[in-house]
Order: C-alpha cells, then structure tokens, then sequence
C-alpha cells in the first residue's frame, strides 16, 4: 500500500472514528423566531431531540431573544448561547407542569436534564427565568420558600440524577426560585458564570447542590436576593433516606448581596468534604455559614474555609443549630439525638478579613449535640458586635476581633474555647 493511501485511509478512519457531538442542531432550522414573542418550546425541544438521536451534539441558539417555557436536556447534549443571546422563561405559568420534584410537590424548570450524562450547557448568552411574577406570588404565600410545605415554584435549571455535567461562561438570573439545583449529580463543574436577581427577590438562591458530589465551583459572580450557595442534602422532617452533598470545592468567587456561603439549612443527608478559597463577600447579609435544625439535620464535617475577604456583611461567620434563629431565647433543655439532629465537627476556618461586619460572629450548638473541633486561624474581623460561642468546642490562634460594642468574644459556660 502506498504513502498516499496510507493517509487516505487514516484520515477515514480519524472521520469515523470523530464523536456524534460533532453535530450541530441550530433550533432557527427548527422553526424558533428569536423575537422575544414567538413562544419556541416545541422548536428548541425539536433541536435537542434530534441531536440526541444522532447520539449527542450542539445545539446553539444565537442571536436575539427565545421565549420559551420548560425544555429537557438529553445525555450528550450541549445547549450553547451565543453572547447576545437570550433564552427567556415564558410568563405564562399554565406552561410549566406541575411535577413531582425533590420529593416534593414542584413545578417543571425552564431547563432541566434527568437521569442524563455527559451535558453541558456553555456560551456568553443568558439564561433568564423572568420571575417578576412568580416573586409576586410568593410574597402573598405563607412558607413559599419551604420544600414540601407548598407547590414549589419552578426553579430555573435542574440537573435530577445527572453526571458529567458543565456550566461554562453564560448569565443565569432572575429565576422564580433556586436558579442551578443539581440534585443527586455526580462530577460537575459550574465556571464563569454570573447569576443575579434583585436583591430582594424571594428564594432566589444562586447554586444549590443538593445530595451532590464531586462538584468544582470556579470564578462564580452571584449577586441574588438569597443564598449565594446552599449545599443541602434533604428537606425539613425528611423520612430519609437522604445522600450527602460531598466532595464541594468553591473557588475564586465573588458574591455581593444575598444571604451567603451556606451549608444547610436542610442537610438531613449531611455533608462533607467542603472547601472554599479565595472568596469574596460584598454586601451579604452573612459571610461563612453552617445552619440546620433539629428537624433537618445530620453530620457536617471536613469543611474549610480559607482566605476569605468580607465587607459590609451582617454576620461575618455565623455556624448555628438553630435555624432559623441564630441563638436560642434563654435555656435550652438537651432533647433526643435522632436521625435529624445536626452535628456539625471539624471545621477550619482561616486567613478571614472582614471589615465593617455586624457581628463578627457565632458559633453555637445544641446541648445534646455540641460543635466540635472548630479551628479559627489568622481571623482578622472588625464589627459592632463581638462573637458568641455556646455549646461549642473551639481552638486557634491569631483571633483578632475589633468591635465597636460590648465584648470581644463571649464564651458560655457550656463552651470550650483555647485560641493562642
């Protein structure tokens, strides 16, 4: 066989052997107007479907704005915005099903993948939930942010049981609720990218794992009217069982307004192995929090939190079994240790500076359920009001608290507390 074929055959065999990625399904080819108007559900779910048959591909929105209500990401799919592309939540609510999601009564989300691999959604364009008027609802509706106590609201994008999953490079925001919620997934990444709603828009936390693992979150912008992140792992008075969210590293992100880095507060699975580095806060009502309750909790620990920055936050590093109040109102009698009972140990806590903070912070357990091991290195925190320890185990060194108001640091009776 000579040179030339030689090549020619090695060149089939490189085309035969490219992925069923290389598809591209451009959804303007399936019918969708990018008018903002035109409602592109059934075009967009046209697009998705046939890559999907042909074992996986691209399919790529640009230019303008697509109204659309829910789609359903398939494995092997990517769906790519292009910068200056909009895909737009329908405002019609009688577009999204009601589903069972979470265990719970829920709502279907504008994008969502189930039981799917290797998806990814990427490009400079924007996911837009156009929530306005699912917020307006909610304010009227008492416990509208409870899991299981309501028909829960859409979130925005849902990964149910998924793995392999990226989210690279576009905006998220203004979602009905919770904006990215992988639940159940395994191995993803959520990079560059920015979510925002306004700051006082109900439930619209940024990034919810729940019972996840395996997850890199890097370079995240959140400005949200709740949790910047909240890692959870089952509702409130879960019957179980309930998978923890594992295996978490938060890197290189900024959050300004909303309600913090949060572990819990419905953590019935529990979680662990959890690291954050190089965060910033801007504005949050907290900074570092682990919160549960004696109805939703479970063992939170291997967490660390390290060079972290903070200003103008309310409460720099709040760690409480309480939830949703921070301390408890006067004497707290020991109760049972069930399968709920939160217990929260080995938790570092370093290179922390935090200016014009509320409270500098609190840290406090239950009586049958103390915090323990919890080692605060090289805090440098100046606020109005000091840190309260109870029911706590805690060590350290290089403590610097500057307050306006009262003490330093109060430590209860029912705390050990050894800081160099």
């Amino acid at each position: 066989m000579n040179t030339r074929i030689s090549l020619s055959l090695a060149a089939l065999l490189v085309v035969a052997a490219l992925p069923a990625s290389a598809k591209v399904c451009d959804v303007k080819a399936f019918g969708a107007k990018a008018d903002g108007v035109f409602k592109n559900t059934k075009a967009i779910q046209a697009a998705i479907d046939d890559c999907s048959k042909a074992g996986g591909g691209t399919v790529k929105l640009a230019g303008g704005t697509f109204l659309s209500g829910p789609i359903v990401l398939k494995s092997h799919v990517t769906l790519d915005l292009e910068k200056g592309t909009t895909l737009l939540g329908s405002p019609d609510h009688a577009d999204y099903p009601a589903k069972m999601e979470f265990r719970a009564e829920g709502t279907q989300a504008l994008v969502s993948a189930t039981n799917a691999e290797n998806i990814a959604i990427t490009g400079a364009g924007t996911i837009d939930g156009n929530g306005e008027s699912w917020w307006a609802e909610a304010r009227k509706t008492q416990n509208a942010g409870v899991v299981g106590a309501v028909k829960f609201r859409p979130r925005l994008v849902v990964f149910d049981h998924c793995r392999h999953v990226r989210m690279e490079g576009m905006t998220v925001q203004n979602s009905p609720s919770w904006q990215i919620v992988p639940y159940y997934t395994d191995d993803m990444t959520i990079r560059n990218v920015r979510i925002l709603a306004p700051q006082h828009s109900p439930n619209t936390d940024a990034i919810d794992p729940f019972s996840s693992s395996n997850m890199v979150i890097d370079h995240v912008y959140a400005d949200v009217g709740d949790d910047n992140i909240a890692i959870k792992s089952g509702i409130i008075n879960s019957p179980g069982p309930d998978a923890p969210s594992k295996n978490i590293t938060i890197t290189d992100c900024e959050f300004l307004h909303g309600h913090g880095l949060s572990i819990g507060s419905e953590i019935a699975g529990g979680a662990n192995n959890i690291h954050a580095e190089r965060i910033h806060f801007k504005g949050t009502d907290q900074g570092i929090r682990i919160k549960a309750n004696r109805d939703r909790g479970n063992q939170v620990f291997n967490i660390s939190f390290k060079d972290i920055t903070m200003e103008d936050v309310r409460t720099s590093i709040l760690i409480s079994e309480y939830y949703p109040k921070v301390l408890p109102e006067g004497d707290v009698a020991a109760a049972p240790v069930t399968r709920l009972t939160p217990f929260f140990h080995d938790i570092t806590i370093e290179n922390v500076k935090s200016v014009k903070s509320g409270t500098a912070g609190v840290i406090v357990g239950l009586p049958e359920s103390p915090v323990k091991n919890v080692v605060l290195k090289n805090i440098n925190i100046a606020a109005e009001k000091g840190m309260t320890i109870a029911y706590a185990e805690v060590t350290g060194a290089n403590v610097h608290l500057v307050v306006a108001n009262g003490e330093a640091m109060t430590v209860a009776p029912s705390a050990k507390v050894a800081i160099k």
